[in-house]
């Protein structure tokens, strides 16, 4: 599988990097800066921009919009056992959207990075 790449716009660079590593186990690609980061979860990657910074994705649009965090679009971690994750970071006051809801493939559940950038955690009822 070739590897995604999402661009998440977060408040601050540094506190996203130690939620996602410390909360969701991605690893550090590249910090070249206060602004901006790479890292990784398996083939996913998330681009870290801090807003209005010269250059880069956390740039101003022409009109002099600033890009913000939060929103409904979000990417989907896959986890073996969804309850025990969220009492996890339930523990270590990981802020959720909602409780763990039930569909058609599985369960599932929204948390927020600090930022308030939406994360999806998902357990498939069979494994792909």
């Amino acid at each position: 599988m070739a590897t995604v790449k999402v661009r998440y716009i977060v408040h601050d660079v540094d506190e996203a990097i130690q939620f996602y590593t410390e909360k969701l186990a991605f690893d550090v690609i590249m910090h070249p800066a206060p602004a901006f980061a790479i890292i990784a979860r398996g083939d996913l990657q998330l681009l870290l921009s801090s807003p209005g910074t010269e250059g880069g994705g956390g740039q101003s649009m022409p009109d002099g919009t600033r890009p913000s965090p939060g929103g409904w679009n979000r990417f989907h971690l896959e986890v073996e056992d969804l309850e025990t994750m969220v009492d996890r970071l339930k523990k270590d006051g990981v802020t959720f959207r909602n409780d763990i809801v039930s569909g058609v493939a599985g369960k599932q559940i929204l948390l927020e990075d600090p930022s308030g950038n939406p994360i999806e955690l998902f357990e498939y009822y069979q494994k792909q």
